[in-house]
């Protein structure tokens, strides 16, 4: 028996498509023993998954990077057949995946010739066309491992910053490692300064996300310059704007960062606007296939 709660009406697990009360999964499954595992998140929107091979393609590099021999073109044929026992095949829904290493006796060390234990599902999600938040953010030592590149299933340290930031009454923590502002808990974070656009490079300290790489691709095709740089946290008086993005999250202008107020109002930096306004009109395309 499950919990109340916002659980999905039907679960893809392992070859098949079962009613969540039936969704099981071994407690000998690395995931649950030591969450060893990638997972993925994306959205149906009005005209698709938007940037689904993005998204898969994110999952495949993610799986080789751990060593997990798993082909995410499987995914995507079953993909169709959930949404359609899920009643959601027109529907905006989100997406979630994952991707473990599979079921075998409790050893650290890699085991060999088991196959990968794989499950989804679709849970009706609506995004507004631009999101319509004016965030508040709580700064948390950044204390992670040192591949936040890799979309790893263990999220301990995100999750521990994120609480911190829902006991403060924000919206989420942007976290600093060695006085460097790296992402979000569960974002990616940029700032604005004299009409450039700053944010961490995407190396191994911050996942690089679809939707960071959108924005970034926006401010190419705006003509709005861009510096990879990390920004410091006594850079944050000095900025412009500021705003997040996530495939939840969209495009999302801060309001306060730490003690520092961008805005006391209402209102949105020029650039953050402009790159909201943009990112909405992608969702008028089928971007499924796009490239990134």
């Amino acid at each position: 028996m499950l919990p109340k709660g916002n659980f999905p009406e039907k679960v893809y697990v392992n070859g098949e498509i079962v009613s969540p009360e039936n969704a099981k999964i071994s407690v000998f499954d690395r995931g649950f023993l030591f969450g060893d595992g990638i997972y993925e998140v994306m959205v149906q929107l009005e005209n698709g998954v938007f940037y689904k091979k993005a998204h898969l393609d994110r999952l495949q590099d993610n799986l080789k990077k751990i060593g997990i021999d798993y082909n995410v073109e499987e995914i995507d044929h079953q993909l169709q057949p959930l949404l359609k026992a899920s009643d959601l095949t027109e529907s905006s829904c989100l997406i979630y995946i994952q991707v473990t290493r599979g079921t075998a006796p409790r050893k650290h060390s890699y085991p060999k010739g088991i196959p990968a234990s794989v499950m989804m599902y679709a849970l009706p999600y609506s995004l507004p066309t631009v999101n319509p938040k004016h965030m508040k953010a709580i700064l948390e030592p950044d204390f992670r491992w040192h591949r936040c590149d890799i979309k790893s299933i263990s999220l301990l340290g995100n999750i521990m910053a994120n609480e911190a930031a829902m006991s403060a009454n924000s919206d989420e923590a942007a976290l600093v490692r060695d006085g460097m502002i790296s992402e979000g808990s569960h974002t990616n974070i940029f700032f604005v300064k004299n009409g450039t656009v700053i944010t961490h490079p995407a190396d191994k300290h911050i996942l690089n996300g679809i939707t960071r790489m959108i924005a970034l691709k926006l401010c190419n095709d705006l003509d709005i310059p861009v510096i990879e740089r990390p920004v410091a946290e006594n850079e944050i008086e000095h900025m412009d704007e500021a705003f997040f993005t996530g495939t939840t999250t969209q495009v999302a202008s801060i309001a306060q960062l730490g003690d520092h107020i961008f805005y006391n109002n209402d209102q949105v930096g020029d650039i953050t606007k402009k790159l909201q306004e943009s990112f909405a009109q992608l969702r008028k395309k089928d971007t499924a296939n796009s490239f990134l």
